[in-house]
């Protein structure tokens, strides 16, 4: 079996159509998860304004890591344009990054929940580990660029290389961002959060490279 296994080509393996489905899969189930860390106040009677107001971390924390998921949702699916086939590597790549952005919805409600606590041990931990978080995403992203950019055999004819690189360093810079926002999570967790915040929304203004020839031409991609 090892033998047969070692025989396979390199491009041998599920076909991107499948890679996408299930993906897409992914992150729509963890998007959906986000909105259970909003739960409805167990207030008193009379109060429901005030107590709506007092939950804003849960909207806070909610509006970032959906912004982010978002975000690395339309990057992922430009990252896949470029793509012909897959092999192993780029699957377990993949399978990477999915299971952190699965994992995301945990950090929000911890965020949610301890962001603005009394106890400031509890802030600092929370933030913290939304940001340990948010560095395995752009972690786990960077290396899945990495594995595109390298492997030419596993591209599109017309794959702008220059492009797969830009969006790869791009990755790997926030990594270093998130890294300072997270060791700052430390002294001062909630300008840390407002970072989170900030760059949640400076990478949805980013704007993916150009796609391949092929989608500029309006040329529907395999399996749509």
């Amino acid at each position: 079996m090892i033998e047969a296994d070692a025989a396979l080509p390199r491009t041998a393996g599920p076909s991107t159509s499948r890679v996408e489905a299930f993906s897409d899969g992914v992150f729509a189930i963890a998007i959906t998860l986000l909105v259970l860390d909003v739960r409805v106040p167990e207030g008193h009677e009379g109060h429901l304004g005030l107590e709506l107001l007092a939950i804003w971390p849960s909207y806070v924390a909610y509006a970032i890591s959906f912004l982010t998921i978002g975000v690395m949702w339309l990057h992922h699916h430009h990252l896949m344009m470029f793509v012909a086939t897959v092999d192993r590597g780029l699957l377990y790549r993949n399978l990477g990054l999915l299971a952190v952005v699965g994992f995301l919805p945990f950090p929000t409600e911890l965020l949610a929940r301890f962001a603005t606590g009394a106890d400031s041990d509890d802030r600092r931990a929370a933030v913290a580990a939304y940001g340990v978080t948010m560095i395995m995403l752009s972690l786990t992203f960077a290396l899945l660029w990495a594995g595109v950019a390298r492997h030419g055999e596993l591209r599109t004819a017309d794959a702008d290389i220059a492009a797969i690189r830009s969006s790869r360093n791009a990755a790997i810079a926030a990594i270093f961002w998130y890294l300072a926002a997270t060791g700052l999570a430390v002294l001062a967790p909630v300008v840390s959060l407002a970072i989170f915040a900030l760059l949640a929304v400076v990478f949805a203004a980013v704007r993916p490279g150009s796609r391949p020839a092929r989608m500029r031409r309006g040329t529907p991609i395999k399996g749509e």
